[in-house]
């Protein structure tokens, strides 16, 4: 079972099948890698070195537990940067679905020289009041037996509202969680959302794309996971994406 200690302070899991150049995935919201990409990673890894990571306090990784500070997307994404310096990867692809797609969009902005492309599932950059008014987190019940054990969850109502909290931050800031740096995004980025998707409307997803130098926008007949209701799209979607990039010619590592 492999895990990276990063300069962050995280010690990382991840899942790591295939060979070639590096393609990181980042899962969602009471996720792994095992649990949100199973098929994903199966697919990619006769043509990539696929990096499946557990983000901090998520399955095996620590510190425990997960905690949701300010700005937590942005710690995460220093998490990310973390392991690929500690990995010496130069350079990567990167998928991240839900709040790992938060995170992905945060990277391309912040550090698009290190990554080849980047592609997020169900996230917009962005997080107003009336996308906080449709979410039931709290109290917690929704929250399964399983998931607990998986993410040593002593006390979920205290998980639920830390979200909670840290995203009502964001809200009252003014929603921008990575929008602000859309047009710093000089790597090829492709944004895919589920057209019944209510967390992340369509119109705020294009009004992120259309502030970046390289974006595209990809719709779905699908909710929020994309990637699990509407695979065919999906696989065909990415690789159209994918070949279009063939001829920069990315080298491993």
């Amino acid at each position: 079972m492999p895990f990276v200690d990063t300069s962050t302070g995280a010690r990382l899991h991840y899942e790591e099948h295939g060979s070639g150049t590096p393609f990181i995935l980042l899962h969602g919201l009471l996720g792994t890698a095992e649990l949100h990409f199973p098929r994903v990673m199966d697919w990619l890894a006769p043509r990539y070195r696929v990096l499946g990571v557990s983000l901090r306090g998520y399955g095996a990784s620590t510190p425990k537990p997960r905690d949701f500070p300010p700005r937590y997307y942005q710690r995460d994404a220093a998490d990310v940067l973390g392991l690929m310096d500690a990995l010496n990867i130069r350079k990567a692809y990167l998928l991240g679905y839900s709040d790992g797609g938060e995170t992905a969009l945060v990277l391309a902005g912040s550090a698009p020289e290190r990554f080849h492309a980047v592609m997020s599932i169900g996230a917009v950059g962005w997080f107003g009041p009336e996308l906080l008014e449709r979410q039931r987190v709290y109290p917690a019940d929704w929250i399964t037996e399983d998931e607990k054990r998986i993410h040593g969850l002593a006390d979920v109502d205290a998980f639920a509202l830390g979200w909670v909290a840290a995203m009502k931050a964001y809200s009252d800031a003014g929603g921008d969680i990575s929008r602000g740096t859309a047009g710093k995004i000089t790597c090829p980025l492709l944004m895919m959302l589920g057209e019944r998707d209510r967390l992340n409307p369509q119109a705020v997803g294009q009004l992120f794309i259309d502030q970046t130098p390289r974006g595209q926008l990809a719709m779905f007949d699908a909710g929020h996971p994309v990637h699990d209701e509407a695979w065919e799209a999906f696989t065909q979607v990415v690789d159209t994406f994918l070949q279009s990039l063939r001829s920069e010619s990315p080298t491993a590592g």
